[in-house]
């Protein structure tokens, strides 16, 4: 998978335990597949898949590169809005760059390091920290306020509608003014006794709805305006009888298409939803480290071997797997026109066809690719964890 994922347990603190945000927690790293990988520094159980030899059936022109910091022990995606894309490194580094040409617009450096950010809309880019601060800048790159969410943050925070929408570690949701900085309201789900250590981000619906994955395999909808929920539906459910082989928390960001809303869990389903109304549409047994992409023909996805699924949008039936990237820590997916685009942990940036699944094309960076691509107009732009930004033009 694309990066670590821990989970945190509430535990009397006479075991061995660290403190954060008041609460006593004991993590333990879970690395691919519950044992897939090595645990704290042991060797893997599973050596990445070896890369055959591919014939380049499409050109991958790189368009720029650009910089930030290093995400560290963190992971750091970078966000378009329109043609400016904004990035952010573990040492409080910010940038805005023009996704044609990769020049800067802006840069700024906040006053702590963060771990989790940034969220744009144009105007208001915000980042977050372990202690739950929440920093953001306006639209020159200036601080203009902040705030604190309660407890560490690791989700990059939703920012549009004149909202900062923030999801804290302790499940607490959080919508401040983004003018102000000011609480407009908060949600919360009921703690649960073991959880993935990984942010789970949000995603809005038009300007009526906010919507989040959270433990116990659930999707909510908030209301954009006062926070309550408006439908909460469950996208798969807890199996097993350890408390490990119950944890079943939806990853990554649910993806809105159309009138679904589609998403993943850990040892649980990927499937999809009626936006409006949270009812299923489909479902399928599948365990995901980082969520599913998604347009109107496929829902791709990665299970937590590597191997590279996709789903029929309308029904949930497999139109492919491809297996051939196992145990390479791969992001989450891209679906992006006639090719579905994934990084790996050696730097490696997949192009596999949409339509069956062959390998495309290849491409090298300098790093460690945890972050999902994102595309910026006609830019596709991938953020290695080494700092480096790429913009990239398939053709």
């Amino acid at each position: 998978m694309s990066q670590s994922v821990q989970v945190a347990q509430t535990v009397s603190p006479r075991r061995g335990i660290f403190k954060r945000a008041g609460t006593a927690v004991m993590t333990l790293a879970v690395l691919g597949t519950l044992g897939g990988c090595g645990l704290f520094g042991s060797k893997p159980a599973h050596e990445p898949t070896p890369l055959t030899e591919i014939k380049q059936a499409l050109t991958v022109k790189q368009m720029w590169t650009a910089s930030v910091g290093k995400a560290g022990a963190y992971s750091f995606a970078p966000v378009a809005v329109g043609n400016a894309v904004f990035a952010a490194g573990a040492n409080g580094s910010i940038v805005r760059v023009d996704a044609e040409t990769g020049a800067s617009t802006w840069s700024a450096k906040a006053d702590t390091n963060i771990t989790a950010g940034p969220g744009s809309d144009g105007e208001t880019t915000v980042v977050a920290t372990h202690k739950g601060d929440v920093i953001a800048f306006d639209h020159d790159g200036k601080q203009s306020w902040k705030a604190n969410a309660g407890s560490e943050v690791l989700t990059a925070p939703l920012v549009g509608r004149g909202l900062v929408v923030v999801r804290a570690i302790n499940n607490r949701v959080t919508a401040f003014d983004s003018g102000t900085g000011s609480v407009r309201w908060s949600y919360s789900q009921p703690a649960t006794s073991l959880t993935l250590r990984t942010g789970t981000g949000m995603a809005f619906v038009g300007d009526r709805s906010v919507i989040s994955g959270f433990p116990g395999g659930k999707l909510v909808a908030l209301d954009a305006n006062t926070g309550n929920p408006q439908w909460i539906t469950p996208l798969s459910y807890p199996k097993g009888v350890t408390e490990v082989e119950r944890v079943n928390d939806v990853t990554g960001t649910p993806v809105v298409f159309g009138r679904q809303v589609c998403g993943a869990t850990f040892q649980g389903r990927v499937g999809c939803a009626d936006v409006q109304t949270g009812n299923g549409l489909w479902a399928r047994d599948f365990s995901s480290p980082n969520g599913v992409s998604q347009d109107e023909r496929v829902v791709a996805a990665v299970n937590t071997d590597g191997a590279v699924y996709a789903f029929n949008a309308a029904d949930g039936s497999t139109l492919w797997q491809n297996d051939k990237l196992k145990y390479r820590d791969l992001s989450a997916p891209l679906a992006l026109g006639r090719v579905v685009v994934v990084g790996d942990k050696q730097g490696y940036l997949h192009f596999l066809s949409r339509d069956n699944g062959e390998f495309l094309a290849r491409v090298k960076l300098s790093g460690a690719i945890g972050a999902q691509p994102v595309i910026a107009g006609q830019t596709l732009v991938v953020q290695t964890r080494d700092g480096n930004i790429y913009g990239f033009r398939p053709e």
